[in-house]
């Protein structure tokens, strides 16, 4: 299949794989706060929408990450932009670790968000640019995957880690990601369309017509279901561990891991399939069958009866693969609407802009929570995924188009964005 040819060597897969890692290590960074809340609940006494106040705090940081991360890449390149974000979740994460309350906690965490934002925006235009039109939303996928393992590593080390040295030394191990750099710095180049590019539009230009239509709807987009997987996934591990007397599944937090390794081996499935269908089918009906699907299985599974934990079990696959594998339409379709010199822009805007406004799905599910249980407070993001079903639509198709000119065009068919 030409899709893995020179899977280790040529320049291509080196962006992806540098990518991948970041987003994998990124993700583990991200998520050893949500796998360490009940443990800082413990600690510090807070309520539900206290402990989400960080989630929420970190949400917000990574939308100013990820926007100023994506003019950055315009400016000075997709790779040394990647270097500098990795660098800042990394080192963030481990001062997390020297946290004294929710002031410092919140202060480090949005750190973390500022490096978290920016690395999905440039490693998603670096992939982008590298990849031919026929395989981009597969090699999109691949690289958001890393979420999904990077789910699963933050619930490993947290199960072997917490429950022996506690939560400070959980968020040290946070500091390795930036090991990565090396390996970036050594042997990942900068896209030749960047290159050849850059810098030939006013950075403003994503807030002017023809592409301002474009950065409303993909904003839009982009913050409903991103509101949509932060309120579902920021209480998910809190759920399943959380007593059944106040509305949780009552499980340890070992099995805890476990359910969130079936969760997240579904989202790596889900986002590799999501590639496959979108190259294939087109970026819009994928995703809508992906959200749609979501939207149903979120409710039932956050009413699914507590003592049915094999229900929980086996929905759990089907969770992660319809309510994350639709990610990986933004590392394509966002690429795939703007020219090369404003690319990172629009793309980390988009994007990054969404997830800022999505940060009140931590504190209000939270709040929910306080009032009706984790179980009831699940099922209100299910609206989030029916109305981004909608939205999509509005949006041109991109399939097939080619990043190799100023103005993006489609080829073979494709309809591409209107120039």
């Amino acid at each position: 299949m030409r899709f893995f040819e020179g899977i280790f060597s040529t320049p291509r897969w080196r962006a992806l794989w540098a990518a991948q890692l970041g987003f994998l290590l990124d993700a583990m960074d991200v998520l050893l706060y949500v796998f360490a809340l009940a443990s800082l609940r413990q600690e510090f006494g807070w309520t539900n929408a206290q402990a989400g106040l960080a989630a929420s705090a970190t949400l917000l940081a990574s939308a100013a990450g990820g926007v100023a991360a994506g003019f950055l890449s315009d400016r000075i390149g997709r790779r040394q932009t990647l270097i500098y974000t990795i660098l800042l979740y990394s080192l963030a994460s481990a001062g997390t670790a020297t946290s004294r309350g929710l002031a410092d906690l919140v202060f480090w965490r949005a750190l973390v968000g500022l490096g978290l934002g920016g690395e999905w925006s440039a490693g998603a235009t670096l992939v982008a640019e590298w990849w031919p039109a026929e395989h981009r939303a597969k090699a999109a996928s691949f690289m958001q995957s890393g979420w999904a393992l990077g789910y699963m590593a933050a619930a490993g080390v947290t199960a072997l880690i917490l429950p022996r040295f506690g939560w400070r030394a959980l968020f040290l191990v946070g500091v390795l990601p930036a090991l990565l750099t090396l390996y970036i710095r050594r042997k990942v180049e900068e896209p030749q369309v960047w290159r050849e590019q850059r810098a030939r539009t006013p950075w403003n230009a994503i807030f002017r017509p023809p592409h301002l239509r474009f950065t409303v709807l993909a904003t839009t987009l982009a913050t409903s279901v991103l509101f949509a997987y932060w309120g579902l996934f920021t209480w998910l591990p809190g759920f399943l561990s959380l007593p059944a007397s106040e509305g949780g599944a009552g499980m340890t937090i070992v099995r805890t891991s476990g359910f969130v390794f079936a969760v997240q081996a579904g989202a790596f499935a889900g986002y590799l399939c999501f590639g496959v269908l979108a190259d294939r089918f087109g970026r819009r009906p994928a995703f809508a069958f992906y959200v749609l699907a979501a939207a149903l299985l979120t409710p039932l599974y956050g009413m699914a009866p507590r003592h049915w934990p094999e229900l929980l079990f086996w929905m759990g696959p089907l969770i992660g693969f319809f309510g994350t594998g639709f990610f990986s339409l933004f590392g394509a379709m966002l690429a795939e609407l703007y020219p090369t010199a404003v690319r990172g822009a629009g793309q980390g805007f988009a994007y990054n802009f969404g997830r800022g406004l999505s940060a009140l799905a931590p504190v209000l599910v939270g709040a929910l929570a306080d009032r009706q249980g984790v179980g009831a407070a699940l099922a209100v993001n299910s609206g989030f995924f029916l109305a981004a079903a909608a939205l999509v639509f509005l949006l041109p198709e991109t399939k097939n188009t080619d990043l190799a000119f100023p103005r993006a065009v489609p080829v073979r068919g494709g309809s591409g964005p209107p120039r």
